[in-house]
């Protein structure tokens, strides 16, 4: 077997979260499958080692987690800090034909990058997501405003950077280009994979009450009180239809659209919020919708949206930025504007048109997306050709 690459998995190793970048993590892991051993840095041990048992646990589960922060058992901390109090670093990490940074790292995980970078002979290259933290300070937590300068410097550290869409490159590139970053690494676009559905795509349900769909983390930049005000006006009107929400919420930018959320079911409007659910739970909610509706504002990618087409449930989004090249070959409704006035405009249209919704599931239908394994297969092969630099 060919030589493995090393994975820093520091975050997604300590949490049970799903959300975007968890995802993307953990699915590049069981795709890697041998080839890919995780690594992380240990700050109660003081240097990087491979994986324990529990944390590949967390890697495996399946159940959601109600929290998107990573945690480590007190018996993990104690063991680390034993051994630094004895001084017994943790073992030398194996040898490796490069290393993939697959997450939005820590300043603790970027101060001890120089130690991973020297333990590896081959390429060193990082995965980007966006910058939405620094495009929309007022849409993100402060703290992660806080990091992103420190970390897309950081990022210059790399042999090479593989951005998630054109729209993600573009943005890096131009933020080192006006930081007047000099010898910045080669940057490449390549689009994410999904997780192909269990079943092939089947025929809308016939149901009496459409339900509309809508997938992600509550949060500000996803928009959710656009939709919610978008839903109460079409309730308002007269429109039959349910609303069924799912995702982790961000208490800090995601609280105006959960309070708002809770005063319509208080109204006594079909609305539903499940949370963040297991992968069963969310293949049954793709099964019984009519159609999803992705609001967000921004994305680097927009996993939701493509999930959605491949189950063949068309999908209201933007059509700009990195959702407008997810979105386009067929089976979405793409917006020009997201705000409630648009998003009702839309979902009024669908929901009155069942002609028109039929035809863009046979587009979602008839579409073949990138799995798992394409992402894999193209990120390895790029980097296999990454030269390393100094």
């Amino acid at each position: 077997m060919a030589a493995p690459y090393l994975l820093d998995l520091s975050h997604t190793g300590h949490t049970r979260a799903r959300t975007g970048i968890q995802r993307v993590t953990r699915s590049l892991h069981t795709e890697l499958g041998p080839r890919g051993i995780g690594v992380t840095h240990d700050p109660y041990a003081g240097g990087w080692r491979t994986f324990e048992p529990w944390e590949n646990a967390n890697l495996a589960a399946v159940a959601p987690a109600a929290k998107r922060g990573a945690a480590w058992p007190l018996a993990a901390r104690l063991r680390g800090r034993a051994r630094r109090w004895l001084g017994r670093p943790p073992a030398p990490l194996p040898p490796a034909a490069g290393l993939i940074v697959p997450e939005l790292f820590s300043a603790a995980v970027g101060a001890a990058l120089p130690a991973l970078f020297a333990a590896v002979a081959g390429p060193r290259v990082a995965l980007f997501h966006d910058a939405i933290a620094l495009k929309f300070p007022e849409l993100s937590a402060p703290q992660t405003v806080a990091r992103f300068p420190p970390y897309l410097a950081e990022l210059l550290r790399f042999d090479g950077v593989a951005a998630v869409s054109e729209d993600s490159r573009a943005t890096l590139v131009d933020y080192w280009h006006w930081l007047g970053a000099k010898s910045a690494p080669p940057v490449v676009a390549l689009p994410l994979g999904i997780e192909p559905p269990p079943a092939a795509a089947t025929p809308l349900p016939a149901v009496a009450v459409p339900t509309i769909l809508c997938v992600g983390s509550i949060e500000g930049r996803k928009n959710h009180l656009a939709l919610l005000e978008a839903c109460a006006a079409l309730w308002t009107q007269g429109r039959q239809f349910s609303l069924h929400l799912i995702g982790l919420a961000q208490p800090q930018t995601g609280a105006a659209a959960l309070q708002r959320l809770r005063e319509l079911q208080a109204a006594g409007r079909p609305l539903r919020y499940d949370g963040p659910v297991g992968e069963a739970d969310l293949e049954r909610a793709y099964a019984a919708c009519t159609f999803t509706v992705y609001p967000s504002l921004v994305e680097g990618f927009g996993l939701p949206v493509l999930e959605s087409l491949a189950r063949g449930k068309p999908c209201v989004c933007s059509g700009r930025g990195a959702l407008g090249e997810s979105a386009r070959g067929g089976g979405a409704v793409l917006l020009d504007r997201v705000a409630a006035p648009d998003l009702a405009a839309a979902l009024d249209r669908l929901l009155a048109a069942p002609a028109e919704l039929a035809a863009l599931a046979a587009a979602a239908r008839a579409r073949r997306f990138r799995t798992w394994t394409d992402y894999t297969r193209e990120l390895t092969a790029w980097l296999d050709g990454v030269k390393r630099r100094a």
